[in-house]
């Protein structure tokens, strides 16, 4: 973990704003370090002078406004976690903030909501090792989806029998698009009590009016750009997320009747190898030596990884995840799935469930390399039931 203080820069054009953040702030003076601008422009003179860990901008500003302000330095300074706080927002503004900021804050914001954002984006980075990986995955904005997918979602859409049931279950079948919706919808803005963690109930909550917004005007889904990594298939890996989404699933299903966490449990393993899109997408040429050097040597891929590149998967993915506001059971999930032990809870949950079907679909696919943790399951009182989980392994092709 770095040593030194996290700098973060506020921005708000009303003084009354700043001179309160300065005071609840002050009891962080020992880990944060802030500075305050006034303007947009007084604020990107503040950029070109010093290195901020985080921005944390008003929306409606006079001139440049905060999403204006952090759009620019989503490009300027990508290493900038980056979060809007409005107390006035609209269905147009919501739109344009989703893709130059990681969070949407509500405002007036409550201290203790602020610090704990900011203090997990500071523990997640704190994550990846690799100053080069922590820029990479803060400076990204959309995550590619499946072409074939992606203009089916367009063709539903623009059919005049679009229907939310049609669009939801187009939407969860893709990595991608699964991860912006959900970013979306429990963003504060829609000051929900509860995380959304269902494709499906987050395409019925936000209507098909901003999915059409979304990804007719706004464009936040992108397709993804074949042949960058030979080595790569984003079809297996959809593929397999899915194959052990539906096993996490069935196996949660068995431990526990909460709905939510089952529900979590679904999400964290479609999603535990979004660290592999990243870098297949960020850094092919890299990326494609890992790939090779792990099937040449016949290691784990997150052991290349780590030695080629500085960190795995695992860890990116969950940073990128962390960054975008996902529950903090999901984001565990997917940092943990290849090192449960790590994690200080002792109960079963979704990493637990995770951990194991990811293990038996990369068997059942003669994929070896992949552990299962003894030591972590015997302290849970699992392992004795490995074997009635592997019998639950069923490719059915089962709809999410």
């Amino acid at each position: 973990m770095e040593n030194r203080k996290r700098r973060i820069l506020f921005v708000d054009d009303e003084p009354n704003i700043l001179h309160g953040l300065r005071r609840i702030l002050r009891p962080m003076q020992a880990e944060w370090e802030t500075e305050f601008a006034k303007s947009a422009q007084e604020a990107l003179a503040k950029l070109s002078e010093n290195e901020f860990d985080a921005v944390v901008a008003d929306a409606q500003m006079p001139g440049m406004n905060g999403i204006e302000l952090l759009n620019r330095i989503s490009k300027q300074y990508p290493q900038a976690v980056r979060m809007v706080l409005s107390g006035e927002a609209n269905e147009k503004m919501i739109l344009k903030a989703i893709v130059p900021t990681h969070q949407y804050l509500s405002k007036p914001c409550q201290v203790d909501v602020l610090k704990a954002k900011l203090t997990r984006a500071f523990a997640l980075r704190d994550l990846l090792k690799s100053h080069q990986l922590r820029d990479l995955v803060t400076q990204i904005n959309r995550l590619p989806s499946l072409p074939n997918i992606y203009l089916q979602l367009v063709e539903a859409l623009k059919s005049p029998d679009a229907s939310i049931k049609t669009v939801g279950a187009i939407i969860s079948r893709d990595v991608g698009m699964v991860t912006e919706i959900l970013k979306i919808v429990n963003s504060a803005y829609f000051g929900l009590r509860r995380r959304v963690t269902s494709p499906a109930e987050a395409v019925s909550f936000l209507g098909l009016d901003v999915i059409k917004a979304l990804v007719l005007s706004t464009h936040v889904f992108s397709q993804f750009k074949g042949n960058k990594v030979k080595e790569f298939s984003l079809e297996s890996l959809y593929s397999h997320c899915l194959d052990v989404a539906v096993l996490a699933k069935k196996i949660a299903g068995i431990e526990t009747e909460d709905k939510l966490i089952i529900g979590e449990t679904f999400m964290a393993g479609l999603l535990h190898d979004i660290g592999k899109l990243i870098l297949a997408d960020n850094l092919p040429e890299r990326y494609g030596e890992v790939l090779r050097t792990a099937k040449t040597e016949t290691v784990s891929l997150c052991r290349m990884e780590e030695e080629i590149l500085g960190a795995c998967h695992a860890e990116i993915g969950a940073y990128l995840l962390g960054l975008w506001g996902l529950p903090d059971s999901i984001v565990e999930a997917v940092a943990l799935h290849h090192t449960p032990g790590n994690c200080c809870a002792r109960d079963f949950g979704p990493l637990s469930a995770v951990h194991i079907a990811n293990y038996l679909v990369s068997k059942d696919a003669c994929d070896f390399t992949i552990q299962l943790d003894d030591n972590y399951l015997k302290k849970l009182g699992l392992i004795a039931k490995v074997t009635e989980w592997e019998n639950l392994l069923e490719k059915t092709g089962e709809e999410i």
